[in-house]
């Protein structure tokens, strides 16, 4: 992806050389959350990416839009196209696909393009950076460190996308720890630090002893450090909350996404009529995703020598998907659910259909399962 940018870049201002654009000339982007651009996970990084964007692009004016309920999104796009004239539109949210579709069909000389979605159409793209992989990394080393063999997990909403990552840390987990079990709180909600904590609490009270978790506030950090416990930080960096819990999360870099694609719309390269079958899919590989306490520490220090072994399986792991022909990914076969049932055979890997709709649960999953295939 990196790569891609700097092509892309390098394409624009060839471009805007030769057809003469004017320093006035601005492309309208309107960007749209689901939480508090200060929620300390999804939605900052989005915020962070956008300001970058800024710095980085003097032709992009912006405007956005946080706390949007994922119901009432259609309104904000009519707002940002009719009376803020944006030209382009990006709704950060999974839950913002069914607004975003109509809103799509409604404002065909629009471009849109949906954060983790799946519905395309000739003005609508679709992107993600994913974490599954980054997941699965920080599973290796809460296997490790898990004494009670009880980890804990507070999940946001029991779709597909926190399904994947659930299973991908739960078999993490398991590959260094097979006698260990994740254990899941459902809070039905993105962003609720109140929910997160109780959540938090009633992980504790079963046993548990290490901590991951799909909400965007740090509650979840600042509860494991009170009680002197591990845990990983989610989307942004959660080092600063709790530098002496923190053992590593998932960092993102959104910023690769949005610059190449602007770019791209800038240059005529991408248009309302030919994004049908564009989709950002983005893993280590690629250079979006990131795992680390903070950028550049894929792991505290202060917990190396309590991984042993373990460190260096981690880098091993990341080594491995980042190369190019991505020679390991944990969604390989034979993967079983925790009702027995062959998801993945032996030798065969999960293709990209299969990870996006996600259902089941894996061997070590404890806990409520909504839409778990019988």
């Amino acid at each position: 992806m990196k790569k891609a940018v700097l092509f892309a870049l390098c394409l624009v201002f060839l471009l805007t050389g030769a057809i003469g654009l004017q320093a006035q000339d601005k492309l309208k982007v309107g960007f749209i959350y689901v939480g508090p651009i200060g929620d300390m996970g999804w939605t900052h990084a989005h915020e962070v990416a956008r300001r970058i964007v800024e710095d980085t692009f003097p032709w992009v004016e912006t405007v956005y839009q946080e706390s949007v309920p994922e119901a009432k999104v259609e309104g904000v796009i009519d707002r940002m196209v009719r009376r803020e004239r944006c030209a382009v539109v990006f709704t950060t949210s999974f839950g913002f696909w069914e607004g975003t579709v109509a809103a799509a069909k409604k404002y065909p000389d629009t471009i849109f393009a949906h954060c983790s979605g799946f519905m395309r159409a000739p003005n609508l793209a679709t992107y993600m950076a994913d974490f599954y992989q980054i997941y699965y990394l920080n599973g290796l080393m809460a296997g490790a460190l898990t004494k009670s063999n009880k980890v804990g997990y507070v999940g946001a909403f029991p779709i597909p996308e926190v399904k994947r990552h659930i299973n991908a840390f739960t078999m993490g987990v398991r590959e260094v720890n097979p006698k260990a079990e994740v254990h899941v709180r459902w809070i039905e909600a993105w962003f609720d630090p109140a929910k997160a904590k109780e959540a938090t609490n009633s992980l504790i009270d079963a046993g548990c002893d290490v901590f991951a978790f799909t909400e965007d506030s740090d509650t979840v950090v600042q509860v494991a450090a009170e009680n002197r416990m591990p845990v990983f930080g989610h989307y942004s960096p959660m080092y600063n909350s709790a530098p002496d819990y923190v053992v590593s999360g998932q960092l993102v870099h959104w910023e690769n996404f949005y610059l190449d694609f602007l770019s791209k719309v800038h240059a005529g390269y991408y248009t309302s009529k030919n994004l049908e079958n564009v989709d950002y899919w983005d893993l280590l590989k690629e250079g979006s995703v990131e795992v680390g306490a903070k950028f550049g520490m894929p792991v505290n220090p202060k917990w190396k020598s309590r991984l042993g072994k373990t460190y260096d399986l981690v880098m091993e792991r990341i080594a491995q998907m980042s190369d190019f022909q991505m020679v390991f990914d944990p969604f390989t076969g034979p993967i079983y659910s925790r009702k027995g049932a062959v998801v993945v055979p032996v030798g065969v890997r999960a293709n990209y259909g299969h990870l996006l709709s996600l259902e089941y649960a894996v061997k070590g999953v404890v806990g409520s399962w909504p839409g778990e295939p019988k």
